[in-house]
């Protein structure tokens, strides 16, 4: 999990951290005023990186603005990267993350994406739990409720030049939130969007950066201008479908022979490699090879990671073979897709009663169950016993 790092500086190191109390700690919100990413415990973690001396002391220490020069690089070149992560509490008090070594990776290839410092992600994810034990009181004991967990690194060179910077800052913050679905599942309307693109071959797309969340805003403004929830980001002249929104995307087909097949564009640099994608695939093999057979899931199911088109979408469509599709990510896990606007008409897509389908639902039972240790997984890393 260590990153490739400049000869002779020192890695992230956890036993040089220095903590800071808040004297003037905050009273956690009630649970039914929580909005995602509006409210923030009462400490923080940074850890200063520049390129003589490498990885400084980390610190936690209360939450509160940064003073940064106005010429850093973050502030000019979009140098910036982040993860989205949850800790979660179950029915005993016990507090664990989902699956932080695959952010890890992921926050270490974005880095040297945009050439700002790697570092040791286990050593990261040794700090992260220390922050969040100071915290865990803000983790809400409603069920579905959960602690998000936002780690960050931006460049901070004080000088205006597009280079690789030789200051920069990792930190991490953290937010109680609710339930996405709080009042149970809601599919959603996309819109199949051919003027605007998330990204391209050679990109940045399979990469957690910034500078691909910002030209989003835009094309979501549009979207629900027309009466769509998301859009549904297309590629070439041929309309692949690439993502949902900031989420990966799945479909479910049934093929000509009857057999279920789960289906979700492969990571072609364009795709961001997603945890919960990366979850759901694995869940999903494991019952089709008859490892872990998955709950009111029946029938043959194949996995596949594979190109599709709005005119594969289409026709199965027309002929009865698509059977559902749904987003999935950190903040919803599963999120269902009841239509799709595209080239002037609506394509509409089977749900369930409750809002999910016959794959969907079995897969994200499974998901949620691990992630609150209902369900014992090697996924759930301990934060506290």
């Amino acid at each position: 999990m260590t990153g490739e790092l400049m000869p002779a500086t020192p890695d992230i190191q956890p036993s040089r951290l220095q903590i800071t109390r808040n004297t003037n700690p905050a009273t956690p919100p009630p649970s039914n005023e929580l909005v995602f990413g509006r409210t923030f415990t009462d400490h923080m973690l940074t850890i200063p990186w520049d390129a003589v001396s490498g990885w400084g002391t980390p610190e936690i220490k209360p939450y509160g603005p940064f003073q940064m020069e106005p010429s850093a690089t973050v502030l000019h070149y979009a140098q910036t990267l982040f993860e989205g992560m949850k800790a979660y509490r179950d029915e005993e008090g016990k507090v664990t993350l989902f699956r932080p070594d695959m952010n890890m990776k992921r926050m270490n290839n974005s880095a040297r994406r945009i050439a700002l410092p790697t570092f040791d992600g286990n050593a990261l994810i040794e700090l992260i739990k220390r922050l969040i034990r100071i915290d865990k009181h803000w983790i809400p004991k409603e069920p579905g409720h959960s602690l998000y967990v936002r780690p960050t690194l931006i460049g901070t060179q004080k000088a205006i030049g597009v280079g690789p910077p030789n200051e920069a800052l990792l930190f991490v913050i953290l937010s109680p939130v609710g339930p996405y679905y709080a009042s149970g599942f809601k599919p959603v309307a996309l819109y199949g969007t051919t003027e605007f693109v998330r990204a391209a071959p050679g990109g940045t797309g399979a990469y957690k950066l910034g500078v691909n969340y910002a030209p989003g805003v835009l094309p979501q403004k549009s979207a629900a201008a027309l009466g769509y929830a998301q859009n549904l980001w297309l590629h070439g002249e041929e309309h692949y479908l690439t993502e949902v929104g900031t989420m990966n995307m799945f479909i479910v087909f049934t093929t000509e022979d009857g057999s279920t097949e789960l289906v979700t564009p492969p990571l072609d640099g364009m795709i961001l490699p997603g945890v919960t994608r990366d979850s759901v695939l694995t869940l999903a093999r494991e019952h089709a090879s008859g490892k872990n057979k998955l709950a009111n899931l029946s029938g043959q199911l194949i996995v596949s990671e594979r190109s599709v088109t709005m005119k594969e979408v289409k026709t199965a469509a027309a002929a009865g073979r698509l059977v559902e599709m749904f987003g999935a990510g950190t903040a919803a896990v599963i999120s269902p897709v009841d239509r799709i606007g595209y080239m002037g008409e609506d394509i509409h897509i089977p749900t369930g009663e409750d809002g999910m389908g016959p794959v969907s639902r079995p897969i994200w039972t499974e998901l949620v169950g691990r992630q609150w240790g209902t369900i014992p997984s090697e996924w759930s890393v301990p934060v506290t016993e």
